[in-house]
């Protein structure tokens, strides 16, 4: 099972003292944070919770699984997400 967002507004209203309407608005601001900083290229790190990072992918040749040609793969862009410590921690329990 997995919270969904409206789970997830709902805890942190319930841990922080803050409404739901102003823990939506929190949870849209890391969000904002969040996009806004990986598309400018700077990463995020929450310590012992996460880091995020945009990082760049290499040009490279594949195939097509259907009919095994070569196809030419365009240089890009991806996202990188590292578990912190804690993360890691509460996994492990």
């Amino acid at each position: 099972m997995s919270l969904n967002r409206s789970d997830v507004i709902s805890a942190i209203a319930g841990k922080s003292g803050l409404t739901k309407a102003q823990a939506d608005e929190a949870l849209s601001a890391l969000q904002e944070v969040l996009l806004e900083s990986v598309a400018s290229g700077e990463g995020v790190k929450l310590t012992g919770l996460l880091a995020v990072e945009r990082v760049e992918r290499a040009a490279r040749t594949g195939r097509n699984p259907r009919t095994g040609e070569e196809i030419a793969i365009p240089a890009g862009f991806g996202v990188k997400l590292t578990a912190g410590s804690l993360l890691k921690k509460a996994a492990s329990a």
